[in-house]
C-alpha cells in the first residue's frame, strides 16, 4: 500500500474504532481520540539537500548518504541531520527532541557560510532568520515542536508599513499527532497563490482569534498562526490584513533547521474511562452543557461535550472548589457561588471565538472558585482568600512572556499534543516567581493563587480561568474542559461525582481528521474583546 493510500486508510480507521465503541451510557467519559501521521523523512533530506547546495561553498560539508551499519532509528543513520542539528542547537535547544522535521525562519546554510568566510559571531541573528528576532519560545518533544518569533515595526525590505506599532508575534507547531474531534469548520480556508508551488495544499483562514495558515509536507500537519482582529488597523491592535505580510514573509524563509528520525507514533483509541468507585456525599455538577439560561450566544444553549481531554491534576491545590459563573452567577437562583453542584460556563456569552458553542462565539474555557474561608476557630487551619494555591495540571513546560497575563502550560509526548491556560494571576507575582517561557514544572507543583487581575489589580472577581487546547490540522483549538475538570476533581477528592439536572442532548462523536478538504472561502467574522474571560 502506497503512502497516499495510508493517508486516508488511517482516519477511516480511526472513524471506524469511535463507532464500534458506541454510545455513551449515562455519566460516562470518554478519552480523546488521536491520529498519528507518518514523517516523510526521505522527502525532509532532499528538501535539506536543495537548501544546502544553495551555499557552495559548504555543500560538500553534508554527508547525506544514509549510514546502513547502524540501526534505522540511530540518529547516526542521517549524518546530515546530525550536523544540521548540532548547528541549530545552539538556537533552538533540545531540537534533536522533535520526531518531525523542524521547519523555522532559520537558514542554517547561510549562518554556517557566514562563519566560515569570516563573519563576526556577534552578528545579530536575525540577518539568518529574514529580519525575525532571535527565538522567543521553542519546545520540542516526542509529538512535535512549536516556537514563536517576532518582528519588529518597521524591519525587513519590501515590507509594507503598518498602523500597529508592537511587534507582531508569529507561531508556528509542527506535529505528528492530530486530535480528532467533531469540527464541522475544520479543513476550510482560501489558498493562498504566491505560495502555491511551495506549499501546494496552503489554507489560509481566521479562527478563533489568529489568522492561521495551514500546510501538510513530509506528512507532517504545520500551521503558523498570529493573533489579529478582523477589523480595521489600529496602534495597539493589530489587523489581520496588516498580518498577513508578516506571515507570508515567516512562510518563505521557513528552511529544515533539525528533528530526528524516531519510532513512529501509533493511534489513539478513545475510552471510557475510569472513575473512582466511592460515591462523595457531597459532589455534585450539573451536565456538560447546561449553562445558565440565556447566558450563551444570543441566548444559545451550551455544547455538551463528554470528552475528558487529558487526565489531570486539579489546577487548585485544595478542595472544596466550585465550576461556577463568574459574569452571570446572580442569574442562577438556587445555589451561590461556591456551593455544588457545578454549573459548565464554556459556551457563556463573549465576543470570543470558539468553535464548538452555538453561533460560534463563547467563553473559551471555566471560571472555577475556591471556597469562602470559614471563620476562625480553634483547630482550624488559617485562610487567607489571597493565598489560595493553584498548581500545574501535568508535567510540562510553560509558555509565557513577561508582559503576557495568562500562562500556558504545554504537554508534548507519545500520546498527546495539549496546552492548559491559566489566566488571573497577577504577572508581577508570576515574573517573579518565574513563570515563564521554557520553565519546567511538574504535576501539582504550585505556580501561583488565586487573584483578580485582568488588564489590573481587582480587575475582576477572585477566581481561576482554565481552559484546554488540542493540537489539530487546523491548529491549536479550544475545547471544553468541563469534563477534563470533573473527572480531575474526582481524583482529588477520592470519590465520584453525581450528575444532577436536565439530560442534554448528546454531542456528535469525535471523527478523524482526514485530509483537509477543498479550499473554501472562510467567514472573514472575528470575535475579540478586552472584556473579563
Amino acid at each position: 500500500m502506497g503512502r497516499e493510500s495510508f493517508r486516508f486508510v488511517s482516519p477511516l480507521l480511526a472513524l471506524l474504532s469511535l463507532l464500534i465503541a458506541g454510545p455513551l451510557a449515562a455519566d460516562e467519559f470518554r478519552s480523546s481520540s488521536l491520529t498519528a501521521l507518518r514523517v516523510d523523512w526521505r522527502a525532509a533530506l532532499d528538501q535539506l539537500r536543495i537548501e544546502i547546495n544553495g551555499h557552495p561553498q559548504i555543500a560538500g560539508d553534508f554527508i547525506f548518504a544514509p549510514r546502513r551499519s547502524v540501526p534505522r532509528y540511530d540518529p547516526r543513520a542521517m549524518p546530515a541531520l546530525v550536523q544540521l542539528n548540532a548547528i541549530s542547537s545552539h538556537f533552538f535547544t533540545g531540537i534533536t527532541r522533535s520526531p518531525v522535521p523542524v521547519l523555522l525562519p532559520f537558514d542554517a546554510a547561510a549562518y554556517l557560510e557566514a562563519q566560515r568566510s569570516g563573519v563576526p559571531v556577534t552578528l545579530a541573528l536575525s540577518r539568518y532568520q529574514a529580519d525575525f528576532n532571535p527565538v522567543e519560545m521553542f519546545d520540542a518533544g516526542p509529538a512535535g515542536y512549536s516556537a514563536t518569533f517576532s518582528f519588529e515595526p518597521g524591519a525587513g525590505d519590501g515590507m509594507p508599513s503598518r498602523v500597529f506599532a508592537r511587534p507582531v508575534e508569529v507561531q508556528i507547531t509542527g506535529s505528528a499527532l492530530v486530535y480528532d474531534i467533531a469540527d464541522p469548520a475544520g479543513g476550510k480556508g482560501e489558498p493562498v497563490k504566491p505560495l502555491a508551488a511551495t506549499y501546494p495544499d496552503l489554507r489560509k483562514f481566521i479562527r478563533e482569534g489568529y489568522v492561521r495558515y495551514a500546510f501538510t509536507r513530509f506528512g507532517v500537519a504545520y500551521v503558523v498562526s498570529i493573533q489579529c482582529l478582523d477589523s480595521v488597523a489600529r496602534p495597539r491592535r493589530l489587523a489581520c490584513k496588516e498580518a498577513y505580510p508578516v506571515a507570508e514573509r515567516f512562510l518563505k524563509a521557513l528552511r529544515v533547521a533539525g528533528g530526528q528520525r524516531m519510532r513512529p507514533l501509533t493511534d489513539i483509541a478513545s475510552n471510557v474511562i475510569d472513575r473512582p468507585a466511592a460515591r462523595s456525599p457531597d459532589f455534585s455538577y450539573r451536565p456538560s452543557g447546561d449553562i445558565i439560561p440565556n447566558t450563551g450566544y444570543r441566548k444559545q444553549g451550551g455544547h455538551p461535550d463528554t470528552i475528558a481531554y487529558a487526565q489531570i491534576r486539579f489546577p487548585l491545590e485544595k478542595a472544596p472548589a466550585f465550576v461556577r459563573s463568574q459574569s452571570y452567577g446572580k442569574r442562577d437562583k438556587s445555589e451561590g457561588l461556591t456551593a455544588y453542584p457545578w454549573r459548565d460556563n464554556f459556551c457563556e456569552s463573549r465576543s470570543f471565538e470558539v468553535w464548538q458553542c452555538g453561533g460560534g462565539y463563547g467563553h473559551q474555557g471555566e471560571d472555577i472558585r475556591a471556597a469562602d474561608c470559614p471563620p476562625p476557630g480553634e483547630g482550624r487551619e488559617p485562610c487567607d482568600p489571597k493565598q489560595r494555591g493553584v498548581v500545574a495540571v501535568r508535567d510540562a513546560i510553560v509558555i509565557r512572556g513577561a508582559k503576557d497575563q495568562a500562562a500556558t502550560l504545554q504537554v508534548n509526548s507519545r500520546t498527546e499534543h495539549i496546552r492548559f491556560r491559566y489566566m488571573h494571576m497577577n504577572p508581577q507575582v508570576m515574573n517573579a516567581d518565574g513563570v515563564l517561557n521554557g520553565r519546567i514544572v511538574t504535576e501539582g507543583e504550585k505556580i501561583g493563587v488565586i487573584s483578580n487581575y485582568l488588564d489590573h489589580p481587582a480587575g475582576t472577581s477572585m477566581h481561576l480561568h482554565f481552559d484546554v487546547q488540542v493540537f489539530t490540522r487546523d491548529g491549536w483549538i479550544w475545547v471544553s474542559p468541563y469534563v477534563t475538570l470533573v473527572s480531575a476533581y474526582e481524583r482529588l477528592i477520592r470519590a465520584r461525582g453525581r450528575e444532577v439536572g436536565p439530560d442534554i442532548a448528546g454531542a456528535p462523536q469525535p471523527v478523524a481528521h482526514a485530509l483537509p478538504e477543498d479550499v473554501l472561502k472562510p467567514d472573514l467574522r472575528e470575535g475579540s474583546s478586552g472584556e473579563d474571560n
